[in-house]
C-alpha cells in the first residue's frame, strides 16, 4: 500500500519519471499489482466509452477482452458499469461500435 500510495503521490505533482513508467503498463509498473488481463481489458473499453472512442480502438480492446476470456455479457456488463459516469449519449454511440468490435451485426 505504501508503494500505491508514492506513486500516487508522485502522479499527482507529475512526476514525469512516473508518468512515463505508467504509459508502459504492457510492461508493467515494478511494485505495482496488476489487475488480471481480462479485468484490465474490460476497464479499457469502459474508458473508450468514457473518450467517446473511435470503431478501430473498440476492436482491438474488445478482441482483446474476448482473448482474456470475456464474452459479450461481461462486455455489456463494462458498459452498464461505466454508463452513470459517462451518460447516455456515450453510451449509445458506444453500443454500435462495440457490437461490431465483438463481430455482431447491427443491422
Amino acid at each position: 500500500m505504501q508503494h500505491a500510495q508514492e506513486m500516487l503521490r508522485r502522479l499527482t505533482i507529475g512526476e514525469s519519471g512516473q508518468v512515463t513508467t505508467l504509459l508502459g503498463v504492457d510492461h508493467g509498473v515494478p511494485g505495482c499489482r496488476r489487475l488480471d488481463d481480462r479485468t484490465e481489458a474490460l476497464l479499457r473499453i469502459g474508458a473508450l466509452v468514457a473518450l467517446d472512442a473511435p470503431q478501430a480502438s473498440y476492436r482491438a480492446a474488445v478482441g482483446a477482452a474476448q482473448r482474456a476470456g470475456a464474452d459479450l455479457d461481461d462486455i455489456l456488463a463494462a458498459l452498464v458499469a461505466v454508463a452513470g459516469a459517462v451518460g447516455s449519449a456515450r453510451v449509445v454511440a458506444a453500443a454500435p461500435k462495440i457490437a461490431l468490435a465483438a463481430g455482431y451485426d447491427i443491422e
